[in-house]
């Protein structure tokens, strides 16, 4: 401990001595650690992360996929995730492997509800509510913060309607009020009692950025939001997770209830016909870890955390590179001090012990600069990765395990890049630096110093032409042809299901939305569906021609009113679109697109005339085909063959015998104003036209329809915005290493240059002889990094949007840049070098 303490003090006073190396060391250190741990942050927030639960490890989820949100029919692939009530229940009483199963919610996101505390003056709102199990808390383990959770009876036919509110919604927006817990709210206009607070610091049984405000028990989904599939056997719309006994068998229990899955669906109707019940047979469940919860969002970023951790580690390592090209300068210039200590009794093992203890130093300070870089930026990536969240559960700030990480990653970097500079300098003999004052004509930096600077040059082109890809792909997303129009346009979401109108009133409540939205002066067309254009929704379906033989594949389809196709900017290429005499009490029509037409018909076939419908002799005929409009794009611009149709929003088919009371198709999801100049108030004047139809009636997302589109290239453009900043650090890095090689290579050769010019050497002799130095590692940066640049495409194919190879363009502008700023960190030292005095170059000896 002693000499670690005089090592410590020595490396503090040497270090204090230089403070130009230590602030470059320390920064350069900092950004590279800084970026490393700002994206671990995020692998650790999201990828790794358990639910705020007891004893995450022993939770076991049904299922491996994130299948959403209200499914029927069977999976090609047999691999079920998503299940019914019935058989959520069924599980429940067949495997008492587990000691507690529960249900929850699988699309509740894409559900929004009304709420409003009862009472004199209140407001409604939109907000998150979320249907579970009774046993939901309990299986998690969870105490309430206030009042109670549920229990199995809040869970039963005929109870009264309860909730648990979140924690958050209790904190922020009733300011943690005790009397909230007992109170009724409205909820979608059916009466409700908070019964409990649930604990400060769960998010829900999933990573989202909008968790659930409310919990709700199961049974009451069916009158809070009308719908009818609750305990409809055939509909899948929950997840299940559980927590198994001890030494249970996970196979087995795998394996058991995938033979229940199979009996329980061999009686329904779906699986009636021969052909359904090949697909039977695959039916299975997989069993995974349910401590992470509904993994959707980690499914969803785990390909571009994975890709950032790769980049910002190419950045660490030419920081790295840089750093031990300072560190060998320094031990260079040092090696007159190394050898009077040695002349002096220093053994080898104390010099290289005291270099290391000064390299690790370093590396540790810029490590603690580093987490200050890290919770910055991890806080700029949230803010570009979830623009507009509100109660995200994801912590910028660095965790335990994030600053043992950049504490581990500041070690190993101190010590690796430490060894060689120190060894070198403990080798130099006694003898040494009595020769220290003869000339020399050396070349100054050595092949190590050149190999880094080398190294740094290729990854940072690597990282350029990334950036370049990725710049590409984001251009190629942004500039597609969408076939729609949103100059000018208003995306209004909204919930009518949730302000309490019936299925029966929701013809009505369209008109009356029509006829008020027109009288805002300004407003050209009002168009109604249930979603709209690059809207992070789609609904699909099994489509027949009648007549033809079931072609088996799906289309998605929307409802929309009249004005619709004019508000989006969908052209009506042949006979005509959806009209206003279209009603409930008229035939039923549907609108195809061109890519419905080029799979469902033969080409030169006109399909106007033409039934479609669900397959089977009954339901085929449901719709006449009465136009088809342009292939507009839908959820997202890579979906290329998306057979669409186009239904009357308040039309069913033709064969639907069910009551129109549980039809939840009926109802629209939202309103697309177009206007005929730009309006900043919009959001104001639709929340005031709503809210004078019905109090009930809120906004629950409002965008303007080129916000919307832009929405969907977030992560294309945050990835290549990242990549490109990672690229320019790695850049501007190289350059600084580069110049501060071709710099110590001047000063090294000052009496070779003073030699050289007093016989005669004309300046621009030595600019080109400096400059040839820098530019041969820049070119051999080239040469290397260009064939890996090159290769590494087919890694990242996946993440690009109609890119297989790198373009003679995307290539050229790194490589021209890195030319140019290779250049510019050549001249400067080589314009010194010209400027040399030959007396005083002779005298510095």
């Amino acid at each position: 401990m002693r000499l670690l303490i005089q090592d410590l003090t020595y490396a503090f006073r040497q270090l204090r001595k230089a403070p130009g190396f230590t602030i470059t060391v320390i920064l350069t250190l900092a950004l590279g650690i800084g970026a490393n741990a700002a994206i671990f942050t995020l692998v650790n927030a999201i990828l790794l992360r358990n639910l705020p639960v007891t004893d995450p490890k022993t939770l076991v989820r049904i299922g491996d996929t994130n299948d959403c949100c209200v499914n029927s029919g069977y999976n090609d692939n047999g691999d079920y995730a998503l299940f019914s009530t019935d058989t959520y229940l069924m599980f429940k009483k067949e495997l008492p492997e587990f000691e507690e199963l529960a249900a929850m919610e699988s699309g509740f996101d894409y559900r929004p509800l009304t709420a409003r505390r009862e009472g004199p003056q209140t407001v409604a709102k939109s907000m998150m509510g979320e249907f579970v199990s009774g046993n939901y808390f309990r299986t998690f383990g969870l105490q309430p913060a206030a009042g109670r959770l549920f229990i199995d009876a809040d869970d039963t036919k005929g109870a009264a309607f309860t909730a648990v509110m979140s924690y958050d919604t209790w904190a922020h927006d009733y300011g943690s009020d005790p009397s909230v817990v007992g109170s009724t709210f409205l909820i979608n206009t059916q009466p409700v009692t908070i019964i409990g607070i649930a604990p400060k610091g769960y998010y829900g049984d999933r990573l989202t950025s909008n968790p659930p405000n409310f919990y709700l028990p199961i049974e009451s989904m069916a009158v809070i939001f009308s719908v009818s599939y609750v305990h409809d056997p055939e509909v899948e719309w929950v997840y299940v997770v559980g927590r198994v006994k001890p030494g249970v068998s996970l196979s087995a229990v795998q394996a058991k209830a995938s033979t229940l899955l199979r009996q329980q669906f061999s009686n329904f109707k779906v699986f009636s016909n021969e052909r359904a019940r090949t697909f039977l047979d695959r039916t299975h469940v997989v069993l995974t870890p349910g401590g992470g919860g509904i993994q959707q969002l980690q499914d969803d970023a785990k390909s571009q955390l994975h890709l950032l951790s790769w980049v910002a580690a190419l950045v660490l390592l030419v920081a790295c590179a840089n750093i031990a090209n300072l560190l060998l300068v320094r031990s260079m210039s040092r090696r007159g001090e190394m050898c009077v200590r040695t002349a002096l009794g220093a053994q080898r093992s104390h010099i290289i012990r005291q270099l290391l203890t000064e390299s690790v130093l370093l590396a540790t300070l810029g490590g603690a600069v580093g987490l200050a870089v890290a919770y910055a930026g991890a806080h700029m990536l949230l803010a570009m990765a979830f623009p507009g969240a509100q109660n995200l559960p994801i912590d910028a700030a660095p965790s335990a395990l994030v600053v043992g990480f950049a504490f581990a990653l500041s070690l190993l970097t101190g010590i690796l890049f430490g060894v060689a500079p120190a060894w070198i300098a403990s080798r130099t003999q006694p003898a040494e630096a009595l020769r220290s004052g003869s000339r020399t004509v050396a070349p100054g930096a050595s092949l190590l110093q050149r190999g880094l600077v080398v190294l740094q040059a290729s990854l940072s082109l690597v990282l350029l032409v990334g950036a370049g890809l990725f710049a590409q792909s984001l251009n190629k997303l942004e500039t597609s042809n969408l076939h729609l129009d949103s100059k000018n346009r208003y995306i209004i979401h909204i919930n009518p299901q949730a302000a309490g109108y019936a299925t029966t009133q929701v013809e009505s409540l369209y008109r009356t939305m029509e006829a008020q939205f027109h009288e805002i002066p300004g407003i050209v067309k009002v168009g109604i569906a249930t979603y709209t254009p690059m809207e992070d929704n789609n609904w699909g379906t099994s489509i027949q021609v009648q007549g033809k033989p079931d072609p088996n594949k799906g289309a998605s389809f929307v409802k929309c009113n009249a004005e619709y196709f004019d508000s989006v900017g969908t052209h009506v290429l042949m006979g005509r679109g959806v009209l206003l005499q279209d009603r409930l009490s008229t035939p039923p029509v549907a609108v195809v697109n061109q890519e419905f037409v080029k799979q469902f018909f033969k080409p030169d076939e006109n399909p106007i005339g033409h039934r479609i419908g669900s397959p089977g002799p009954q339901s085929a005929g449901d719709f006449e085909i009465v136009g088809v409009v342009d292939d507009t794009t839908y959820t997202a611009v890579q979906w290329k063959d998306h057979a669409m149709f186009f239904m009357p929003i308040t039309q069913r088919p033709a064969s639907d015998k069910d009551p129109i009371e549980t039809d939840t198709s009926l109802y629209a999801g939202a309103i697309v104003v177009e206007a005929d100049h730009p309006m900043n108030d919009m959001e104001k004047l639709a929340q005031r036209t709503l809210s004078g139809i019905n109090p009930n009636l809120t906004i629950v997302k409002f965008q303007t329809f080129d916000q919307q589109i832009a929405d969907r290239f977030n992560d294309s453009r945050l990835i290549a915005q990242l990549i490109s900043l990672f690229g320019g650090l790695a850049l501007l890095l190289a350059t600084i290493g580069l110049y501060g090689v071709t710099a110590y290579t001047v000063v090294r050769r000052t009496s070779e240059i003073g030699i050289r010019m007093a016989l005669g050497a004309e300046r621009a002799r030595v600019i080109g002889m400096v400059m040839r130095g820098a530019m041969t590692q820049a070119f051999l940066g080239l040469i290397v990094g260009v064939p890996v640049a090159m290769l590494c495409v087919r890694y990242v194919k996946a993440q690009l949007y109609e890119i297989d190879t790198v373009s003679l363009g995307v290539m050229a502008v790194p490589v021209v840049v890195l030319v140019l700023a290779a250049g510019v960190a050549g001249m400067i030292p080589a314009r010194r070098a010209a400027s040399v005095n030959p007396v005083q170059a002779l005298r510095v000896e």
